[in-house]
């Protein structure tokens, strides 16, 4: 895949992890979203399993921070779950999936996000917030690969 980094086209983020782990266990971990604040640094989730179910996050620290509502898109367990990123700062999709390599799992995840900006503005954006993005889910991946 390649990134889509036009004019008006969302910021495609992405970063994977080998996790020593049968692909179901990383799965079930990956969507019990109480726990992701134990791999998600500054960040509480709750939420529902399946297709339809909604999921809300807080980022953040104490009360500065902000509200990631999504709705779960595409549900296949144990191999790619879909959320549509609904609340007035976040809009896109996040992407998670469980790649089975033998007996453990490569996990992915990809954030696919609508920026509220001008293109130029964008562009620049782009310049800046990808790099750091992508080193944040890289870290947040290498927590969630210790939990095992």
């Amino acid at each position: 895949m390649t990134d889509m980094s036009g004019p008006g086209s969302p910021l495609r983020i992405s970063a994977q992890v080998h996790v020593r782990a049968d692909p179901h266990d990383v799965w079930n971990l990956m969507t019990d979203w109480s726990r992701q604040h134990e791999w998600i640094w500054a960040t509480r989730v709750r939420g529902g399993q399946g297709l339809g179910a909604t999921v809300v996050g807080w980022t953040g620290v104490g009360p500065v921070g902000f509200s990631d509502t999504m709705v779960i898109s595409e549900w296949d367990p144990p191999l790619r779950c879909v959320v549509r990123h609904t609340g007035r700062l976040v809009r896109g999709s996040g992407i998670f999936e469980v790649i089975p390599v033998g007996e453990e799992a490569e996990f992915r995840w990809t954030e696919e996000l609508e920026l509220p900006l001008s293109p130029a503005m964008g562009r620049m954006a782009r310049l800046v917030i990808k790099p750091m993005a992508e080193a944040g889910l890289a870290a947040s991946l290498r927590r969630f690969a210790r939990l095992f």
